[in-house]
Formats: structure tokens, sequence, C-alpha cells
């Protein structure tokens, strides 16, 4: 509401200061061919509504101006509550899964419990499962961690050996699935697993992204 409110107001204002520029500047050219004492005491109250009209709807802009960035804030904030479905991408060579990657299964577990919400978690490898024989470890250890952090049903799909890039594969399951939240560590970018740059491309919810 305060940003409509502002962008109606703004035109009125636009309109009332003009016309108070050509009231003044009109007055100021009646006023030169008066008496001076008369010019004097026109041109001081011309002077002051002149002030007192910049003064009122500068007070009347900035407050408009004011309650813009606050109810998009408001809005903001309201948006990273309402996490009902979280996505937890793993692109791990590591069997038993890295630091980066335990923290990241640790932060999307205590997430949804407190959002009460449902992960699902993602495994990506450019391989082939037959060509990885510690797959089914990395899978047990998902299932550990995640259990750790009080998770013992999640959602789990299986992206191996199909050639894209995984930035892809995150964003199609991120859509298909309609997620709100992705948490990645930033071991899988520093590592070059997942590219940076087109996360804002294929991602269409927020993505968490964890420091090492």
């Amino acid at each position: 509401m305060a940003f409509v409110h502002y962008t109606v107001a703004q035109p009125l204002l636009s309109k009332a200061l003009n016309s108070n520029k050509n009231h003044s500047s009109t007055e100021r050219v009646v006023s030169s061919s008066l008496l001076s004492s008369s010019s004097s005491s026109f041109c001081t109250k011309a002077r002051n509504l002149s002030h007192l009209s910049r003064t009122t709807f500068g007070r009347f802009d900035l407050k408009a101006r004011a309650k813009q960035p606050e109810s998009e804030a408001i809005s903001a904030a309201d948006a990273f509550t309402q996490f009902k479905h979280m996505l937890l991408p793993i692109t791990d060579k590591n069997p038993y899964l890295s630091e980066g990657t335990r923290q990241a299964a640790a932060t999307v577990a205590s997430l949804a419990k407190k959002y009460e919400a449902d992960i699902t978690v993602v495994v990506i490898d450019e391989n082939p499962k037959e060509s990885a024989p510690e797959h089914d470890t990395k899978l047990s250890s998902i299932r550990w961690h995640l259990s750790e952090g009080g998770f013992q049903e999640f959602r789990l799909i299986e992206r191996l050996g199909e050639g894209k890039k995984p930035t892809a594969i995150i964003g199609e399951v991120a859509d298909d699935l309609i997620l709100d939240l992705v948490v990645i560590s930033m071991e899988a970018i520093h590592s070059k697993h997942v590219d940076a740059n087109l996360l804002a491309e294929f991602i269409p919810c927020p993505v968490l992204l964890l420091p090492l």
C-alpha cells in the first residue's frame, strides 16, 4: 500500500510545486509595479509562502519515500518465513561427504525443523552409477547426517551420468518441484561443481550459500 501511495502522490506533488513556483513568479512581477512599501511587504509574504510550500511538500515527499523501503523490507522478511520445501543438492565426490556438504545437510535439517518443511536431496554426478562403486556409501552418509538433524524421511533424487551442468540440474529440480529454498555450500562453488554465475539464471527460488 505504501508503494502505491508513493506513486500516486508524486504527480500531485509535482503539480503543487509547479503551481507554487508560477504563483510566486506572478507575485514578483506584479509587486514590481507597486509602491516600494507595498512591494517589500508583498515580497516578504511571497517568500514566506514559497518557503512554507517547499517545507510542507518536502516533508510529505520524504515521508512517502521513507515508507517504500520499509514496506519492501517487510515483504522480503515475510518471503523468508514461508519455507515449506527445501532442496539439498549434493555434488560431492567424497562418499563420506566433505565438511561443506555436512554443514549444508545440518543447516537444511535445522531450517526444515524450524519451518516444518520437507526436504528433497538431489545427488548429482557426471558419471553413471555403474562407474561410482562407492555411490551407495554416499547415500548412506546422506541418510545418516540428515537423521542426526532429526530427519528420517526425505525425498531422494539421483541425477547421474546425464552430461548436464549441475547448476542446470539444480534449476530443473527446483522448478519442477516448486521449491522454496536451495541450500548449497560455497565448497561446491570453489570446487567448480556449481557455477555461481548461473545460479540466478537457472534457480527460480532463493539460494542460501553457506560459507566455509
